[in-house]
């Protein structure tokens, strides 16, 4: 099997990867590559006390994390995967084997049948499952080709091939960056797996650093530039 590198991106996640860290399943994983984006909890000096590769941002951000992690993985194969509780590292395996049946990217959904999310719970309160869903529902409408779907546009835990990524071609900054890897693979047509994946509960002082309201302005204008994206080369 192709070899797989797995992409641990991290800010001040120590609760989250001396609890997570121990379950990952090495056993399907050929390289493990840490992305951190200045913590200063102790995250960057527990990888290094176990000999793990560890990426310094130079720019904050996520969308700059996925990026660097393409150019510096040593394997064509990768698994991005957030250390903070959310994300089941049980479901790596399953990334791995969406990518080696040929597909181009693999998302671990939220909203598949079978599946969970962290704010299901909430219901009406819940204003980031509404915000997935209804920006889900927008990039279905107006960017896919052919029938395809995404039932979840947004989740960051997904594995891609490097070649997929680089015709995707992604410059987004922040969260924003995974909204756009997923339109642009339905504008594209690249194959495209989704699984179901069951999100628990953040770890320990650990909080989330998305702040809905501007994140989601953000991704409503970013989601109309890459609609007329296109339609400009049209």
């Amino acid at each position: 099997m192709t070899p797989v590198t797995l992409v641990v991106l991290t800010l001040n996640e120590i609760d989250g990867v001396t609890a997570i860290i121990p379950k990952l399943p090495t056993h399907c994983l050929d390289e493990i590559l840490v992305v951190d984006g200045g913590s200063t909890d102790g995250t960057v000096e527990f990888f290094a006390s176990r000999g793990v590769r560890v990426i310094r941002q130079p720019r904050r951000g996520r969308g700059e994390a996925f990026r660097l992690a393409v150019e510096h993985a040593r394997h064509d194969r990768l698994v991005f995967f957030s250390p903070d509780g959310n994300e089941d590292p049980g479901d790596i395996p399953r990334l791995i084997e969406g990518l080696a049946a040929g597909y181009d990217m693999v998302i671990a959904s939220r909203f598949r049948p079978g599946a969970r999310s962290e704010d299901d719970d909430k219901f009406l309160f819940a204003s980031r499952r509404w915000g997935n869903l209804l920006f889900t529902w927008l990039v279905n409408r107006l960017c896919a080709r052919g029938g395809a779907r995404i039932s979840d546009t947004i989740n960051g835990y997904r594995a891609i091939t490097r070649a997929a990524f680089r015709r995707l071609a992604p410059d987004a900054d922040g969260y924003a960056i995974e909204f756009q890897m997923s339109i642009r693979a339905l504008q594209l047509g690249l194959r495209v797996l989704e699984i179901p994946t069951l999100e628990a509960p953040r770890i320990g002082r650990g909080v989330s650093k998305l702040n809905a309201i501007p994140v989601g302005l953000r991704f409503f204008a970013l989601l109309v530039r890459e609609w007329a994206r296109p339609r400009a080369r049209r």
